[in-house]
């Protein structure tokens, strides 16, 4: 009776936003965490629970009921204490009833209650690791994109049939953030009863009205060939229906170079952005398609601050083999760019999916890979 045990940890401000994620507590839109940022109390409970864990009655112990009260908040650069007391033991030895209760470093109480703790069977030991941290991914590649454009004049987009919410509430979010200057092009009452249904301001919004939205497409087609707009962006159209329009030979936006398509993604556990393409335009490409998807792919991702980029030829093997016509693409495309065909980037292939993205896949094969 009457022993005790102390967790004690400093927060910082990977611990505050923690605490706000799991308890909701963080604002919606709201920035990274700074040494202003605070969180509630309620999350002092993680501590008194590594107190029991850890410490009293240790590892193998399982909490069976708790009544906690908390007050106030922890802030960044707090040094708490979390300590529990045994206040009694049940008769069959196998049940405690801890105090516990969590304070700061002037002294403040944040959370005080009592747990009832089944002890482990047998006694165990573990190896103390030192502090634990907790890493949140942040979904923030396409912010860093964003921040980029900071500076940059905006680009003058036709947004193409934007007739459902999403649509036309990303392209003015895109316009809030500086990034474009919106056209839309499409049927006007449908675009204004989208707006009213979602109560979105279209004040000072440039309208181009179209009947319907195969002819919003060849519209903002033939707006971005005279040089009125600067870039075209899908609403709620078939993709189809805008390629449709932009690849006519007589009226559409064709170049000497295939277009293709690209995925940008942000994936929580890769440490980079990572491009996938062809996804969504050329069905079957053949070599000469499949340069031009090179060059495009690494073209855009110059633009979006890759130096080199490192373009891997995907197959689903990872040798040439005759019988498989990706693979002798992959093998010619490499030529190519030794040759200056393709250039600006870095080119292996034929790799698999795992080891193009995964250096510890390609050693497993013994795939030594620039890429």
């Amino acid at each position: 009776m009457g022993q005790s045990a102390t967790y004690a940890r400093t927060l910082d401000a990977g611990d505050i936003e923690f605490v706000d994620m799991v308890t909701g507590d963080r604002p919606e839109g709201e920035p990274v965490p700074s040494a202003a940022r605070s969180a509630p109390a309620s999350g002092c409970r993680i501590l008194i629970a590594a107190a029991i864990g850890t410490q009293l009655p240790g590892p193998g112990s399982t909490v069976i009921e708790e009544s906690c009260r908390f007050a106030g908040r922890v802030s960044v650069g707090d040094a708490l204490a979390a300590t529990v007391t045994v206040r009694e033991k049940r008769p069959d030895g196998a049940l405690l009833v801890l105090d516990a209760r969590c304070v700061n470093q002037r002294g403040e109480v944040l959370a005080e209650g009592t747990s009832i703790v089944a002890c482990p069977a047998t006694r165990r030991t573990i190896e103390r690791l030192g502090q634990i941290d907790v890493a949140l991914h942040r979904y923030n590649a396409f912010q860093r994109l964003i921040d980029r454009c900071a500076g940059q004049s905006a680009v003058t987009t036709a947004i193409v049939h934007p007739c459902d919410t999403d649509s036309l509430r990303g392209a003015l979010d895109a316009a809030a953030n500086g990034l474009i200057v919106p056209v839309l092009v499409g049927p006007e009452a449908k675009i204004r009863a989208v707006a009213a249904a979602s109560g979105i301001d279209l004040t000072g919004v440039k309208i181009v009205g179209t009947e319907h939205s195969h002819a919003a497409a060849d519209k903002a087609v033939a707006m971005a060939r005279a040089g009125e707009v600067e870039a075209l962006m899908k609403g709620s159209l078939h993709t189809d229906e805008l390629m449709g329009a932009a690849v006519a030979s007589a009226t559409g936006l064709r170049t000497a170079r295939r277009m293709s398509h690209v995925f940008v993604l942000d994936v929580p556990t890769y440490p980079k952005p990572l491009l996938i393409t062809d996804a969504a335009i050329n069905i079957y490409p053949d070599l000469e398609t499949k340069r031009d998807i090179c060059q495009n792919a690494i073209d855009f991702a110059q633009a979006l601050g890759v130096t080199r980029p490192k373009v891997a030829l995907l197959s689903a093997v990872e040798t040439v083999n005759p019988q498989i016509q990706g693979t002798v693409d992959a093998a010619a495309l490499c030529k190519m760019a030794d040759r200056g065909q393709i250039t600006g980037g870095i080119l292996d292939g034929p790799l698999a999916f795992d080891n193009a993205i995964s250096a510890a896949a390609a050693r497993i094969k013994q795939i030594e890979s620039p890429v």
